[in-house]
């Protein structure tokens, strides 16, 4: 299962497939300090039993039914204070491969697949390796529900709760690596201005007015935009604007 991919230039050319483990993108990381990977090498596991979300939280997986994996991207065309654009990329490759099926997917700042009206069905985390010289690598998690049909959380959603269909896991993730590099090789041509307005026209809310939390504090405002480094600009109804990191706003029903 999970063969060297065909169908990629550089991406999944070194493919782990781990039957269990914790966590993906801890593996790679430890396979990096151990230099035992390199750019392009994918760790993916049928049963990631402490997957990692934003926020410090949880990513909760059943064996065998979704994509669990992390890939090692090496962006050192990027400066640090740029990152949020990888973000962006790798967004934007999730909600492209999986429109075809789920037409009204959207992505939830920062990185959140959700399909409004069901809930969530994915999400990304990005750790990265820091040199002296910079960025030396990135481990971009993915996590996508496909085939599983129960939850803990009302949150969470899957493809094949949304359509009412299973999917075969290998197929899907050959598509999903090779939208992953297509997008990679636009931010590393210069698109990214153009990734930036993909991801903000598909962006879940974005200009509608909604109530936001602020710690325990209720805040209505309009989503209109990213600042430089990735945070969430909001318009207020006074028209003052603000903008919000990622630990600093929560989203109604999330």
């Amino acid at each position: 299962m999970y063969k060297i991919l065909a169908n990629t230039l550089f991406l999944g050319k070194d493919i782990h497939f781990l039957p269990d483990c914790h966590s993906t993108n801890d593996m790679a990381l430890q396979a990096l300090r151990q230099k035992e990977a390199s750019e392009g090498s994918i760790f993916i596991t049928n049963h990631q039993t402490r997957g990692k979300g934003q926020r410090g939280n949880s990513w909760e997986t059943k064996p065998g039914e979704n994509l669990t994996f992390s890939v090692i991207l090496q962006p050192k065309f990027l400066d640090l204070s740029e990152q949020f654009e990888l973000n962006i990329a790798i967004s934007n490759a999730i909600r492209r491969c999986f429109q075809e099926y789920v037409p009204g997917l959207l992505v939830k700042w920062p990185n959140d697949l959700v399909v409004p009206g069901f809930g969530k069905i994915g999400g990304i985390l990005i750790e990265n390796l820091v040199g002296s010289s910079g960025w030396d690598y990135a481990v971009v998690g993915i996590g996508i529900n496909i085939n599983q049909n129960q939850f803990a959380s009302p949150q969470a959603t899957s493809l094949s709760l949304v359509t009412g269909n299973t999917y075969p896991l290998e197929e899907l993730f050959k598509l999903l690596i090779s939208h992953v590099e297509q997008a990679y090789i636009s931010l590393k041509k210069g698109k990214s201005a153009i990734l930036t307005r993909e991801y903000l026209q598909h962006l879940y809310l974005i200009e509608e007015w909604t109530i936001f939390k602020v710690g325990e504090q209720e805040l209505e405002g309009k989503i209109i935009g990213l600042t430089e480094t990735g945070n969430l600009l909001l318009e207020l109804p006074t028209g003052q604007k603000r903008s919000f990191g990622i630990k600093e706003l929560t989203f109604p029903n999330f």
